[in-house]
Formats: structure tokens, sequence, C-alpha cells
């Protein structure tokens, strides 16, 4: 397994934004494809976002489409994740994960967290007034 590192975390106003990160120097994530998840108190990681091999392939849940963004920055090894108009609902323990090597072109797998075997240590995001 691969460590990721995450970071970008912190405690907003409902409505503000925040833009999380996701790297590291141990393989190309350009490979695989890379899912944000995050986990309230509570059973289980719910799986919010995912971008594919193709960068054209994304996957977001109803609950952030339209407010989140993913992204990935090859020269920088980097996948983020852009969130705007956050809402106090939003408030959880943020992880990203990587799934097996995809082939070139091919999409997310779905957000269960069994899809993905590589995970980040979690950054915090805090959403009240």
């Amino acid at each position: 397994q691969v460590q990721l590192v995450e970071s970008g975390g912190g405690s907003v106003q409902p409505g503000g934004s925040l833009k999380l990160s996701c790297t590291t120097s141990k393989i190309d994530l350009g490979s695989y494809a890379v899912a944000y998840f995050r986990q309230t108190p509570g059973p289980g990681r719910e799986g919010i976002s995912c971008i594919g091999r193709s960068d054209d392939s994304t996957v977001y849940i109803d609950s952030v489409k339209g407010r989140f963004a993913i992204s990935r920055n090859s020269a920088e090894n980097t996948v983020y994740l852009q969130m705007n108009s956050l809402k106090p609902e939003d408030t959880a323990v943020y992880f990203c994960a990587l799934s097996p090597p995809l082939r070139i072109g091919e999409r997310c797998p779905s957000l269960n967290s069994g899809n993905f075997g590589s995970w980040g240590q979690g950054t915090q995001v805090t959403v009240s007034s």
C-alpha cells in the first residue's frame, strides 16, 4: 500500500470554501483513480467524489454536486478537492484513497471503500458559525 498525504482541512463558516490536497512521492497518481471519502461519528466512510484515469471522468454524490470539484495536477502529482458553499453537514474527517491501477481512460470504480486500497491519514473539515 501507498501512504497518501493530505492537507487543506480547517474550520470555516457556512458558505465558505476549502481546498483539500492529496499527494504522494511514491507513485504516479496518474495511473490510478483517486477518490475522496468522508467520515462522521458513526458507521462507515461515505465516498463523495472520484477522478478516473481520464481527467474528464469525475464522479460526485448528489449532496456535493455543483459545490465540490475534483481535479488532478499531473505536474504536482496531486489531486485536489475544491469545496465551495460548505454546509454544517459537510463537517467530517476527509480521506483520499487510491484505486488499484487503471487502464488508460478507465473510469472510477464505484465509491465503495472496499474498492480503494491505499488511504491518506485524514484531515478534519469543520463547518460552523
